[in-house]
């Protein structure tokens, strides 16, 4: 049970192929503006990278959340946006920060692909890949992201890409969808927002990826906060309401 506090706590989650590294604008933001940052790596389990399954990254999540006091802020990009859906129910989030994030099931599909065990992003990294992944980046964005990017499960992806069935959140959802987003269909996350009532915030011109390491990124993070502020407040206000003894005439 997480104790309750004053100070916003985030909890990231970040992308397949990816790290806590690719929060670093956000967390810049979120930390100077009072919040409580987190953004470990998700870990493969202990057999390794092919035996590691969206349960066992799910179970990461949970444990980065109990430790956080009230109230409690879960933002996930990508698979790290399926991942927060998936643990919300469990974790009891005031808010959800999705940044396009891998639909569930019943939520659009995506362009599919098929995953050895181990997605060799890591070992067959290249700059022209990661040009490509990351257009609105700048040169320095785009150097940290080809020295970062790591081997991934193929059974996570494979399961996420067969769809995963998700309870809807029982709290306020901000939607980021990149416009040009070649990996998640701007179909999709206006399908997932519309399901869930979400807020929905489309990101002009920016990639899968760029929301996080684009020139622009830390722009959509201060709009992100603006926007917790506003919702994470109003929740806490109301909270702290129901708490108040019931007194008759």
């Amino acid at each position: 049970m997480r104790s309750n506090g004053s100070t916003m706590h985030a909890v990231f989650v970040h992308g397949a192929g990816g790290g806590g590294w690719e929060w670093a604008i956000w967390q810049r933001v979120f930390a100077a503006r009072g919040a409580a940052v987190r953004a470990p790596d998700l870990q493969p389990a202990s057999g390794g990278l092919a035996a590691t399954r969206l349960a066992d990254y799910a179970a990461q999540v949970t444990q980065w959340c109990a430790g956080c006091a009230d109230p409690l802020l879960l933002v996930g990009a990508s698979l790290g946006g399926l991942l927060a859906l998936l643990v919300a129910p469990e974790v009891k989030p005031d808010a959800l920060v999705l940044v396009n994030p891998l639909p569930p099931a019943g939520s659009g599909q995506r362009p599919a692909r098929a995953y050895p065990d181990i997605v060799p992003w890591g070992t067959d990294r290249s700059l022209r890949s990661t040009l490509r992944a990351l257009p609105d980046g700048d040169d320095a964005a785009r150097l940290l992201a080809f020295r970062r990017w790591r081997d991934d499960s193929g059974g996570v992806l494979r399961a996420a890409q067969g769809g995963v069935d998700i309870v809807a959140p029982d709290c306020p959802v901000l939607l980021l969808a990149a416009e040009r987003d070649v990996d998640v269909p701007l179909a999709a996350s206006r399908a997932l927002a519309a399901r869930f009532a979400a807020e929905l915030d489309i990101i002009a011109g920016a990639s899968h990826l760029g929301p996080l390491l684009g020139r622009d990124a830390a722009a959509v993070a201060e709009r992100a906060w603006t926007w917790c502020e506003r919702v994470i407040g109003r929740s806490v206000a109301a909270s702290c309401l129901e708490l108040l003894p019931v007194r008759g005439d």
